[in-house]
């Protein structure tokens, strides 16, 4: 017997024909499972046959909305075939539905000709940045954008591919007047963050959020007083760590595939950020940065404005 949101079950969109199912043991299985299921776990099994890519990057709770059942509905469904939790199922499906070239591209296969590739690279990173817009929070980028404001100090962390991005944060920040530096060295970030004073701020960039080394820098920024930004997975033992989350939820395992669209998306949240401090600093900012433009085009060789 169900109640509750169980008793107003929104119909899910027409499952996954059945060649799509059985080309996916995972989708099988759950197709196969629907006749024993409650009807409630059915419609859940439904939706993610029919959407199992959107399922990837909601919660359980955006799920269990979406489908028009309580969450401990979706629950019961992930355990009915054969897994403890939510996030092992979805880890699960995210490897069931991999495609694509291993450590290369998980939408670009190994036949596809050059026609093909262009349009793939920029659907997935475009459609990264869409799901990422639509789920940034304004209020914590507003708390960002407020430590930042008030920062004595700005360090970016990031290591490998997020070292870089740290980097491209570096350029853009110190052009405020903040005092500002990027790390990218296990041990340098460690020892930096042990230096930092109460009102400093550590803006720590990660795809999977799960590099011991850069949790633990991050441990002791805070143990010095200073705020942590985190730029990563939702769920991450980073963004457990952090005193603030930009999320950035990415279906992209770095693990298996070159981190690209998550680089991106990342870059994308360091620009918002960026321009949200510009814009919440003020006019005295926006002379600074005019200045430091003003010394590039002095370096600029004159005749080729146009």
């Amino acid at each position: 017997m169900t109640t509750g949101m169980e008793d107003h079950i929104v119909a899910a969109a027409p499952a996954a024909g059945a060649d799509a199912a059985e080309a996916n043991p995972l989708l099988a299985r759950i197709r196969a499972s629907l006749p024993e299921l409650r009807k409630s776990e059915r419609a859940v099994g439904e939706f993610v046959l029919a959407k199992p890519n959107e399922v990837l990057n909601i919660s359980i709770a955006e799920l269990a909305y979406r489908v028009g059942v309580s969450q401990p509905t979706v629950a019961r469904f992930v355990g009915a075939v054969g897994f403890p939790g939510f996030k092992d199922f979805k880890l699960r499906l995210a490897q069931s539905l991999a495609s694509g070239v291993p450590y290369v591209h998980g939408d670009v296969g190994p036949d596809d000709s050059l026609e093909e590739v262009a349009p793939k690279v920029f659907n997935r990173s475009i459609a990264a940045l869409m799901n990422v817009r639509n789920q940034l929070d304004p209020a914590r980028l507003g708390r960002a954008v407020e430590v930042i404001t008030r920062a004595g100090r700005m360090e970016f962390y990031g290591v490998g591919n997020s070292g870089i991005v740290a980097s491209d944060a570096q350029h853009k920040f110190f052009r405020f007047g903040i005092p500002a530096v990027a790390y990218s060295d296990p041990h340098t970030q460690g020892m930096a963050a042990t230096l930092l004073e109460p009102g400093d701020v550590v803006v720590a960039i990660s795809a999977s959020g799960r590099t011991p080394e850069l949790i633990r820098a991050c441990e002791l920024a805070r143990d010095a007083g200073a705020e942590v930004i985190a730029i990563t997975a939702t769920a991450s033992p980073l963004a457990r760590v952090s005193t603030v989350l930009l999320a950035a939820d990415v279906h992209e395992d770095p693990d298996v595939y070159a981190p690209m669209t998550s680089r991106i998306v990342h870059l994308a949240l360091i620009d918002v950020l960026s321009v949200s401090v510009a814009l919440a600093s003020g006019p005295e900012l926006i002379k600074r940065l005019e200045r430091t433009k003003q010394t590039l085009r002095d370096k600029r060789i004159r005749g080729f404005e146009e």
